[in-house]
C-alpha cells in the first residue's frame, strides 16, 4: 500500500492559517472541531473533534467510512459519548500519538500535534493531486495514516477495518488524479 499522506515535519502554517488551501467545507469541519472541542472543555482540538466534524458534515465521508451505512450510527455514539463516558481518559490530556516529534516549543495553540499534523497532511495530499484547496477526504485520509490518534481509536472501535477505508482512500485518490490529468 503506498504513503498517501507525506507529512510536512517542519515548522508549516498552522490550521488556522490553512484557510487559503481548504474547501468551505473543509473549513467549515475545522470551525466545528474547534467549538466541539470548547463545549467539551478541552484544550486542543483533537483528531476525534476532526473526525466528529468530518461525520458530522461530508456525506462522501461518510460513504468511504461506512459504505454499508451500518456502523455510522455507533461511529457518531462513540464520538458524543467522549465527554460523558468514552473518551473520558482522553480528557485534559494532549494528544500525542507518535506521528510526530512532540513539541514543548513553539506548537499549534489550541491543536494537538496529531490534529496539526493530519491539517497539514491534508494539506500535502491535495498538492500531492495538483489540486488548490485541500478536501474533507484528504483529512480523512490524513487522519486514517496516523495508526495511532484518537480519530484511529474511535474508528477501530466502531468497528471500521482501517485496511480497507485506506484501499478506499488509496482508490479515490488514485481516481482524481486521473480525472485532474484529463
Amino acid at each position: 500500500m503506498q504513503n498517501r499522506t507525506a507529512y510536512n515535519s517542519g515548522a508549516g502554517p498552522s490550521p488556522e492559517h490553512l484557510d487559503a488551501f481548504l474547501t468551505a467545507e473543509l473549513a467549515s469541519v475545522l470551525s466545528s472541531a474547534r467549538r466541539r472541542a470548547t463545549r467539551d472543555g478541552d484544550r486542543q482540538v483533537d483528531t476525534a473533534h476532526l473526525l466528529h466534524g468530518l461525520l458530522e458534515s461530508d456525506p462522501a465521508v461518510r460513504e468511504m467510512v461506512d459504505p454499508e451505512g451500518v456502523r455510522t450510527a455507533r461511529l457518531l455514539g462513540y464520538l458524543v459519548q467522549r465527554s460523558i463516558g468514552y473518551g473520558l481518559q482522553w480528557h485534559g490530556t494532549v494528544e500525542d500519538s507518535g506521528a510526530v516529534p512532540v513539541v514543548t516549543e513553539g506548537g499549534v495553540p489550541g491543536w494537538s500535534p496529531a490534529a496539526a499534523a493530519a491539517m497539514d497532511g491534508a494539506r500535502d495530499r491535495a498538492h500531492a493531486r495538483y489540486a488548490v484547496h485541500a478536501e474533507c477526504l484528504d483529512l480523512l485520509a490524513a487522519l486514517v495514516d496516523d495508526a495511532e490518534c484518537r480519530a484511529v481509536e474511535v474508528l477501530r472501535r466502531a468497528s471500521i477495518d482501517m485496511v480497507q477505508l485506506a484501499a478506499r482512500l488509496d482508490r479515490q485518490t488514485q481516481g482524481a488524479m486521473v480525472e485532474d490529468e484529463r
